[in-house]
């Protein structure tokens, strides 16, 4: 591939997702003005954009406080879930053991147990953050675990006739072997925190000051104000990609210069 044609594969790489974006607010925006959709049905993409403009400062605060709580909880996830997955790879009767135990906290539905832990805690704020930990912290824990598994055994018996301790077979070989698995978890992780907080922001239902997007959303719900409900959707839905974005750009730093999940033809 020629330069010039790289260049051009990576602009239509970005310009495609922005085309049809447009493509689908246009028909989105056709629809609602053809079919004379009320507003308190369906908002068009202009008047959730206006409402964006006119609520900006109320709505960009409860992101804030929505997206603190993802972050500190995936956080929380990433250094307890890599824990966890390099206890389990010392040992298959520990794994054996605990798998079960980290499965359940998976399949558990959170809005089942979001009401215990926020009884259990008594700030609010802290509820939430292990609300979305819970929610998060299941694809750290399997995708690291299946990337320190998943090694070349002839490179263990490699690194075992070299008489390498047990330290130095994981820093040099199980940790860089499963980086791309944990990306993966990352990637994933990332938005079930973001999922996670607003599940527990509509358990406990806090308002005021500090109060996130999902309150904001049940407000705009009571008082039928579908275009602020619209635009607080839309907060959520780039925040996520936002995450998303972040995750993938960190794992092309660690993994471009040496890994072929992150190499490009162009590259």
């Amino acid at each position: 591939m020629s330069e010039r044609e790289g260049a051009v594969a990576k602009r239509w790489r970005y310009a495609a997702p922005v085309i049809v974006a447009i493509a689908m607010l246009a028909l989105w925006q056709a629809l609602t003005v053809a079919y004379d959709v009320p507003v308190y049905l369906v908002p068009s993409p202009l008047v959730v954009a206006t409402t964006l403009v006119t609520d900006w400062s109320l709505l960009v605060a409860s992101l804030g406080v929505t997206v603190s709580i993802a972050l500190y909880a995936l956080a929380i996830a990433v250094a307890l879930g890599v824990a966890i997955s390099l206890v389990f790879v010392q040992s298959r009767w520990i794994e054996t053991a605990f798998t079960p135990y980290v499965v359940l906290l998976q399949v558990t539905p959170i809005v089942a147990i979001a009401p215990l832990i926020i009884i259990w805690v008594q700030d609010t704020r802290t509820a939430l953050v292990l609300c979305a930990v819970v929610v998060a912290i299941f694809p750290i824990v399997s995708d690291t675990t299946l990337g320190l598994r998943s090694v070349d055994p002839r490179l263990i018996d490699l690194f075992r006739m070299n008489r390498a301790t047990r330290f130095q077979l994981l820093w040099r070989l199980r940790i860089p072997s499963a980086l791309p698995y944990f990306f993966g978890g990352l990637r994933i992780a990332s938005g079930l925190a973001l999922i996670g907080a607003v599940v527990a922001e509509f358990v406990a239902g806090t308002g005021g000051q500090g109060a996130g997007l999902a309150y904001q959303i049940l407000m705009a719900g009571i008082q039928l104000n579908i275009p602020r409900l619209f635009a607080a959707l839309a907060l959520i839905a780039l925040a996520g990609v936002a995450f998303f974005a972040a995750t993938v750009w960190l794992a092309r730093i660690a993994l471009s210069r040496w890994h072929e999940s992150e190499l490009r033809p162009d590259d």
